[in-house]
């Protein structure tokens, strides 16, 4: 599976993005998919997940309520709605595809694909 993610740029704080991440080389409803961020001097963290069909997903809480993950698996497309994004949220952001355990959605380890990452820069 091959994974391109795009929609990055500069938003000001209480704006909106929406990041998209588009495979190829396969289907992507054989995967969950998430959504996760490294900031310069910090480690990667988990930001969303969705499950294989699109019925559940996961938010880590700092973005819980502001950002919305979903999927399009016609499409094999993976989206994720940043609202009222905030100068922290700045960082590179990655999509990846794996089958992690409930308890590990949030660990990379977990996901064998990987995007190659956009950077979003949230500032005024």
């Amino acid at each position: 599976v091959q994974l391109q993610a795009s929609g990055g740029g500069l938003v000001q704080p209480g704006g909106s993005l929406r990041l998209t991440c588009a495979a190829s080389g396969s289907t992507l409803d054989n995967y969950d998919i998430a959504w996760f961020r490294q900031a310069p001097g910090k480690e990667r963290e988990g930001v969303s997940c969705i499950s294989r069909s699109g019925g559940r997903s996961y938010y880590d809480d700092s973005v819980k309520g502001r950002f919305t993950v979903s999927r399009d698996n016609a499409k094999n497309t993976l989206y994720l709605q940043m609202s009222s994004p905030k100068p922290e949220d700045t960082a590179v952001y990655y999509c990846a595809a794996g089958r992690p355990v409930l308890s590990s959605i949030g660990d990379p380890r977990m996901y064998y694909y990987w995007g190659q990452g956009t950077q979003v820069t949230v500032s005024s």
